[in-house]
């Protein structure tokens, strides 16, 4: 770890915290008593949403083991469950660490995003989905993981 990650500390205060806390809205799918997985709001893909530890994580680099598996095997659940709700003929995972690494948002998150054939991810431009589409999306998502 360099010196700029030992010294970061994960800050409660990032909107996934927030999430959490219910402080700010999200469109849930699914929730254990270690993980919460709720809809992106700026997807990539349709479908794409995120898993997170309920424990405060700054990301991969700081994070126990226990929140990382638990973050996994909430990630296979959503991922399975995405892919048959959705009709997706596969599904990409991705995650990031600090800022170099591409993490925008300083609580480890995975993005679990259904992929369809010949449909590429769209850029990450900051621009926010219709929230009702979300919430279908959702919806649709936490109905297959309740089968």
């Amino acid at each position: 770890m360099t010196a700029a990650q030992e010294t970061a500390a994960y800050d409660p205060s990032n909107v996934f915290a927030k999430i959490l806390r219910g402080e700010m809205p999200a469109h849930k799918i699914y929730e254990d008593d270690e993980t919460l997985a709720f809809m992106d709001i700026m997807p990539r893909g349709d479908g794409h949403s995120l898993v997170v530890p309920k424990a405060p994580c700054r990301n991969l680099l700081d994070a126990p083991p226990e929140a990382l598996a638990a973050v996994m095997r909430t990630a296979q659940k959503v991922a399975r469950a995405s892919v048959a709700a959705l009709g997706a003929d596969g599904v990409t995972v991705q995650q990031f660490n600090e800022s170099a690494g591409g993490q925008v948002v300083f609580h480890l998150h995975v993005h679990v995003i259904p992929r369809f054939a010949g449909v590429a991810l769209r850029p990450h431009s900051g621009e926010m989905a219709n929230q009702e589409v979300l919430a279908a999306q959702a919806r649709t998502i936490a109905a297959a993981l309740a089968t």
